[in-house]
């Protein structure tokens, strides 16, 4: 069945803990970035269209990178996420540097995307089986505003070098109950999730559904954004130096107020990224690894 699919990748935030724009740091041995490795899997099962979402001061440097190299495999458009796109009545605080966060990032997307469409971020690689299993899910039927996310296991999300956040899926009956953002570290063995709330922390089996922030849409996800976005400048009015409008609090109310339903959907597929420097030489490796299983060409856009 050949159905309209798009890829939205968040790519507007700076890696504060890696030190610079790691999105366009190169990993692969023809010059290719991360985010090349998702957009190849995401064409090979079917997408159509990609939508960056950037800061529009690094719009030449995305286009002239990434975008020159893939238009001609697939349909390419730039959203910019910008500051002062905020409801009336509020202004941008003096000092805030960083973006509104990733539900603000999806909703600059919302005049380019009409169709089903997955999110991801531009720094992770998620895997061939991530896309496969998010490809699956946009081709069967669902029953009113239901989404999904891919889940991992935590064991295959973690890195050698430090914590990391994480988004610890609460499952029943398949379905997501309850996500919980983390940061999770592993020492001797022991997997511990401390809570971003300041909660208390717990241990995690290895084999623990988290969220690596790969969410499958529909198009009505904009219309809840817009109308909760209000709500979260006027919670927070006090606190507009550094609050976010989070993903995975939008995800986490929509399920909490009965509006949708998000299945988790599990994933063989081993994250890896580049939280830290120290990162980029596994990663490096691992696609290395990929390419001479024949799971990537050498060169991908050749």
């Amino acid at each position: 069945m050949k159905k309209d699919l798009t890829l939205v990748i968040m790519a507007a935030g700076m890696g504060s803990r890696f030190g610079g724009l790691k999105q366009i740091e190169p990993v692969g041995p023809n010059g290719e970035f991360i985010i090349d490795y998702s957009i190849y899997d995401a064409i090979r099962l079917g997408f159509n269209k990609v939508v960056f979402i950037i800061k529009e001061e690094n719009y030449e440097v995305f286009k002239e990178t990434i975008g020159k190299r893939i238009e001609k495999q697939i349909k390419v458009e730039y959203a910019f996420q910008r500051q002062n796109d905020i409801p009336a009545g509020f202004e941008v605080p003096e000092g805030r540097v960083k973006p509104w966060g990733t539900s603000h990032a999806i909703l600059a997307a919302k005049n380019y995307v009409n169709e089903d469409f997955l999110v991801l971020n531009a720094d992770d690689f998620y895997g061939y089986d991530a896309f496969k299993e998010a490809k699956n899910f946009f081709l069967t039927k669902h029953e009113g505003l239901e989404y999904a996310i891919i889940g991992y296991h935590i064991k295959n999300t973690l890195t050698d070098n430090g914590s990391v956040k994480r988004g610890i899926c609460e499952v029943k009956d398949g379905y997501l109950s309850k996500l919980v953002e983390c940061s999770v570290e592993e020492k001797d063995g022991v997997i511990t999730a401390s809570p971003l709330d300041g909660s208390k922390s717990f241990n995690l089996d290895a084999e623990a559904p988290v969220s690596m922030n790969m969410f499958c849409f529909t198009k009505d996800i904009f219309g809840y954004l817009e109308k909760n976005l209000e709500k979260f400048f006027e919670s927070n009015k006090d606190n507009l130096l550094k609050c976010e409008y989070l993903l995975p609090d939008s995800v986490n109310q929509s399920i909490l107020e009965n509006i949708a339903k998000v299945k988790v959907i599990p994933t063989s597929a081993v994250w890896q990224g580049m939280t830290y420097k120290e990162d980029k030489e596994k990663l490096v490796k691992e696609i290395a690894k990929l390419i001479k299983e024949g799971v990537y060409p050498e060169n991908l856009w050749k």
